[in-house]
C-alpha cells in the first residue's frame, strides 16, 4: 500500500462474502454502516479506500468493524462512557457520506474505539445452557475436550 504524507492505516478488514457491512466510526462520535459490496477490490500498491468522509464535524477515523444486522457494537469514549447499540438501528449508507451520530460526547471527549460484541447463546441466562427446562440438550454428544495445561515461559 502506498500512503501519502500524514496518512495512516486505521483498520484492515477481510470478509469472505458480501452479506456483511462495514461500520466505521470517527472521533467526534459519528459513523455509518456501508454494505461491503460498495467497497471496490484493489490489487497491490493501491492507496486504500475511503470509508467515511473526514471533516471538522467528524474528526479522524478511529475504527471500523465487520457487522451484520444481528450484531451489537460497543462504543467507548475517552471519558470512559460505554454505549452498547444494535447494528440494526443504523441504516446502511453509501461510502461518500459523513454518517450519523453514534454517540453523544461531552466537551473535550472523543470516541476512543468501537468493537463488535460477540455473544454466545447460553439458553435462559442461568449459565447452564439448557434452556431452563432441566433437560440437557444434545445428550448424545461427547463432553468437550479438556483445556490443555497452561504454558509457562
Amino acid at each position: 500500500m502506498r500512503l501519502g504524507e500524514g496518512q495512516r492505516v486505521v483498520c484492515m478488514l477481510a470478509a469472505n462474502n458480501e452479506s456483511k457491512g462495514v461500520l466505521t466510526a470517527t472521533e467526534n462520535g459519528f459513523g455509518k454502516r456501508t454494505p461491503i459490496g460498495e467497497y471496490p477490490r484493489h490489487g497491490r500498491g493501491g492507496q486504500g479506500v475511503i470509508s467515511i468522509q473526514t471533516s471538522e464535524r467528524n474528526g479522524a477515523v478511529v475504527g471500523a468493524v465487520l457487522v451484520d444486522d444481528n450484531d451489537e457494537v460497543m462504543l467507548i469514549s475517552t471519558g470512559g462512557v460505554l454505549i452498547r447499540t444494535s447494528v440494526a438501528q443504523l441504516r446502511e449508507m453509501g461510502r461518500s457520506t459523513q454518517g450519523v451520530t453514534l454517540i453523544s460526547l461531552d466537551a473535550g471527549e472523543k470516541l476512543a474505539g468501537l468493537e463488535r460484541i460477540e455473544e454466545r447463546d447460553l439458553g435462559n441466562g442461568n449459565g447452564n445452557g439448557n434452556g431452563g427446562n432441566g433437560e440437557t440438550p444434545h445428550e448424545d454428544l461427547p463432553p468437550p475436550p479438556e483445556a490443555p495445561p497452561p504454558t509457562v515461559h
